[in-house]
């Protein structure tokens, strides 16, 4: 049975997303919120699966609420999966930035919501790389976002990568799949997954959004915007 908690300040909307989740097979409501806070409480206490998290609530974000529950839980940490208005929003990329699992559309239809509860309760990352792709580029000169490093320098945060674990970070930050990967590496897709969770271990990184955001963020990708300029 997988559990889930349900934060949205507005009751009829938390009312409706607990009712769908209710009625799939598999799947438990034990908690509601619609604050903030309520949800980082209601996390520590009833230690979901998932956490169906509103961007905008009131008091603290659904960023920052996000942050504390991801950080609070460690490595028994929940599934975030961001509720949002706009795919291309500022909030949305700072989320996935945390390291939540992915996002999904308020219009989203019933038996959609369903499946991605689901596919982020077994550990799968819920959006296409493209996804992620259009958000940094989007968002990537922001306040919110680290200084980035000088094409072609190695940054300190990646000293503890081989330089195979690099490439294939590079590659990911390029939207391409572990096949994809592989096919460009000459490398059997199971190797180039080990790599990925070597780096991502390494550098504390729990999805591959993460990687994503992280290869903009250091200098390995460029986006498309500012290639342009150039």
């Amino acid at each position: 049975m997988v559990t889930v908690l349900v934060v949205d300040d507005q009751v009829l909307i938390r009312a409706g997303l607990a009712a769908l989740i209710r009625a799939a097979p598999g799947l438990e409501v034990v908690g509601e919120a619609a604050t903030g806070e309520e949800a980082v409480d209601l996390a520590a206490e009833l230690r979901p699966d998932v956490v169906l998290m509103d961007i905008r609530l009131p008091g603290i974000s659904g960023i920052t609420a996000t942050e504390r529950i991801l950080a609070a839980g460690g490595s028994q940490a929940p599934k975030v999966l961001i509720l949002t208005t706009f795919d291309i929003d500022e909030y949305v990329y700072n989320a996935l930035r945390l390291g939540a699992s992915g996002f999904l559309l308020k219009d989203t239809p019933p038996e959609r919501l369903i499946a991605a509860v689901q596919t982020v309760a077994s550990g799968d990352v819920l959006l296409a790389p493209n996804a992620v792709r259009r958000l940094v580029e989007a968002f990537s000169g922001t306040p919110a976002v680290r200084p980035r490093a000088q094409p072609g320098a190695r940054p300190e945060q990646l000293a503890p990568l081989t330089a195979r674990e690099v490439e294939v970070l590079q590659l990911v930050g390029q939207a391409m799949s572990n096949r994809q990967i592989a096919e460009a590496l000459s490398l059997s897709e199971a190797t180039v997954k080990t790599h990925l969770n070597r780096l991502m271990s390494k550098l504390h990184l729990t999805s591959r959004a993460q990687v994503v955001v992280l290869a903009y963020d250091c200098g390995l990708i460029e986006p498309a915007g500012r290639e342009s300029r150039s």
